[in-house]
């Protein structure tokens, strides 16, 4: 998925928010929910002889979420809550220290749970929350010992992009009131990204620099939000100043304050954004000679073996896999996928070998649709036509669907040379804004058309949208739990989505299939590519290699998704580690239950409780089979 995910420290308003100036993974920003109090009425009860354990656990929940959510402007914006006017023009602080503060409250809180609360008289669903929220605090507690050892700025994200899409696409600008909070925001723009930055060159004096291949396309990327009008003469507007100004277009106000508006926000561009960006690639250039051109793993950073330790267990959720076990299983994998793909091969009376094949897949004009806006329109409405065909067999397969509504969109201009090939973003609770599976369809050859149901599978309908939104729209459950993202669940369960869909009946057409399992296997060789770049200590070469040669995916996509893996450790493990899981859970339940078995009812156990940590999916599962077996 996208995944990034745009959580510039949103990733988890958990039960308490231990938010990394960094950016985490990805790709998604938990989806905006219904307003806290009438969450906080739903969720509690007055105080009384009578309050269950449950409520009261679910309103110390409310409370610590509440709380931590009133520190944190960008939450609360990615949430929808914009009643509080002076959070919606502040940044969140990104300083250490802020970072230290909320690991301690998180410990508090976690300690005065265990000390005021007894587990065994919650519900069944609270047992799951209590627990799920321990594996949160944990979790922060053991990424915090590496906080410093990540990359802030990297070409694939960073602030110097996060914070203008984050204006551009989640500040909204409904009252005059908004457009002031926009100005804000632009004046505390340059104080944020000078704040990070200065993290980063301490990061870099430690040794923490990314790849030498990084730094230009950073470098490119920051220099064009900052082209344009106020920036220099040219007749077109930078992206902030275009995005504000069509924001307040539609305000009924005059057009004399229209341009006072402007005139405001020009000078804060000018007096703030410009210098810290130009300060900002300044700093760029200074890296980009230190490194000379390294690019080697997380092995060659301080701590570099123990820090991608605690990126495998963060992005697995597991603490019982090494990168040795997760090598293998890429390999085992591969071997599998390779042998259906070959099935495939026979079926379409192609002749030569698999690589041939591969070859034939990623040259020839017949898998791709021309880079025309007809050829784009018509990617998006197959696109769109491939998740309604699997909207209409849900019920089938699902006990609970997403109420949010579901567009197919390109990806826009403004971020399109950063955006991965497709992404999802959650929809809000209101229908404001709906859940958008984006498709990147700058460069036409990089989305083969048989790919196409796979992607939109696995970031559309049942993938990211139905685990997303449902989540979100859990009832009586605690807002950190509808909020959390965690890669091995997310991920997981979209790429899982993909398998669904055959096990659905879909992917009749050979090449649909084999563009299913071309994605099984590309997820699989990242197991093997990702251990191997930050473990085995290969090189950015033998790792596209490796790609090439047991994958179809083209060079053009190959060379920037190893370049991926090489700045952010550990995540891209996390897709197929994720759907073996669920896999591997299904037939457990299959297994005990033969007959009974449900789809239905097994989806709903696995998306009834967010995104949890995969130990925790496997528990409720269980308890989900034991329950069953005990009521025949």
């Amino acid at each position: 998925m996208r995944i990034r995910d745009l959580l510039v420290g949103v990733s988890a308003i958990t039960l308490a928010t231990a938010c990394t100036p960094a950016s985490d993974d990805a790709g998604q920003v938990p989806a905006p929910a219904d307003n806290s109090a009438e969450n906080a009425e739903s969720t509690t009860q007055s105080a009384s002889d009578e309050q269950t354990e449950t409520d009261r656990l679910y309103a110390f929940f409310q409370d610590a979420f509440e709380d931590e959510i009133a520190r944190s402007p960008l939450g609360q914006t990615y949430l929808g809550m914009t009643d509080d006017m002076e959070a919606y023009g502040q940044w969140d602080d990104v300083s250490e220290e802020n970072y230290r503060a909320g690991l301690q409250r998180e410990a508090d809180r976690i300690r005065r749970m265990n000390e005021e609360f007894d587990y065994e008289a919650l519900t069944e669903q609270a047992q799951v929350s209590w627990r799920f929220a321990e594996f949160i605090a944990a979790n922060n507690q053991q990424q915090s010992e590496f906080w410093d050892h990540g990359y802030i700025f990297t070409q694939f994200f960073g602030p110097h992009s996060d914070m203008p899409s984050f204006m551009i696409g989640f500040h909204a600008v409904h009252t005059a009131e908004h457009a002031e909070a926009y100005i804000s925001r632009l004046t505390g723009m340059g104080e944020r990204l000078n704040a990070l930055a200065a993290q980063a060159d301490a990061r870099a004096e430690q040794g923490v620099l990314p790849p030498s291949f990084a730094f230009p396309v950073i470098i490119e990327t920051a220099r064009g939000f900052v082209t344009g009008a106020p920036f220099d003469d040219s007749d077109e507007d930078s992206p902030l100043l275009a995005d504000f100004r069509r924001k307040i277009e539609p305000l009924e106000i005059s057009d004399d304050d229209k341009q006072a508006l402007v005139d405001r926000a020009i000078e804060a561009l000018t007096t703030s954004v410009g210098p810290a960006y130009e300060n900002f690639l300044a700093m760029m250039d200074r890296h980009a000679a230190l490194v000379g051109d390294r690019a080697e793993g997380a092995w060659s950073l301080p701590e570099g073996e123990a820090f991608y330790r605690s990126q495998l267990q963060n992005y697995t959720t597991r603490t019982d896999m090494t990168a040795e076990d997760i090598h293998q299983i890429g390999m085992s994998e591969i071997e599998r996928i390779h042998a259906e793909m070959r099935a495939i091969q026979e079926q379409v009376g192609f002749e030569g070998s698999l690589r041939d094949f591969f070859d034939h897949l990623r040259e020839s004009e017949e898998f791709y649709y021309p880079s025309t806006d007809e050829g784009r329109q018509r990617y998006l409405d197959e696109a769109t036509a491939m998740i309604d065909q699997m909207m209409e067999a849900a019920p089938e397969y699902f006990g609970r669907l997403p109420t949010a509504p579901l567009e197919v969109r390109a990806v826009e201009q403004y971020r399109i040379a950063t955006a991965t090939g497709a992404f999802y973003e959650t929809g809000s609770l209101d229908g404001t804004r709906p859940g958008r599976y984006y498709v990147n369809l700058q460069h036409m050859d990089a989305q083969p058309v048989y790919q196409m149901e796979s992607l939109a599978y696995h970031e559309g309908a049942p993938g990211h949208h139905f685990q997303l939104s449902l989540a979100q729209e859990l009832e009586g459950a605690p807002m950190f739990q509808r909020t959390t993202w965690y890669s091995a669940y997310g991920e997981g369960w979209a790429l899982y989505s993909e398998r669904l869909g055959k096990d659905m009946g879909f992917f009749t057409d050979p090449y649909q299939d084999f563009g299913r399992l071309s994605y099984e296997v590309f997820r699989a060789a990242r197991l093997v590519v990702d251990t191997g770049i930050h473990h085995y200590q290969w090189d950015e070469q033998r790792a596209i290699d490796f790609m090439m040669e047991t994958t179809p995916m083209p060079l053009g996509d190959i060379t920037p998704e190893v370049r991926r893996y090489m700045v952010w450790p550990g995540q891209a493990v996390s897709y197929k580690i994720g759907m073996n899981t669920i896999i591997d859970l299904r037939q457990r339940t299959m297994d005990a239950l033969g007959d009974d078995f449900d789809w239905g009812e097994f989806h709903d156990v696995v998306l009834s409780n967010g995104s949890v940590p995969l130990t925790l999916l496997e528990e409720n599962v269980d308890a989900y089979i034991a329950a069953k077996l005990a009521a025949q």
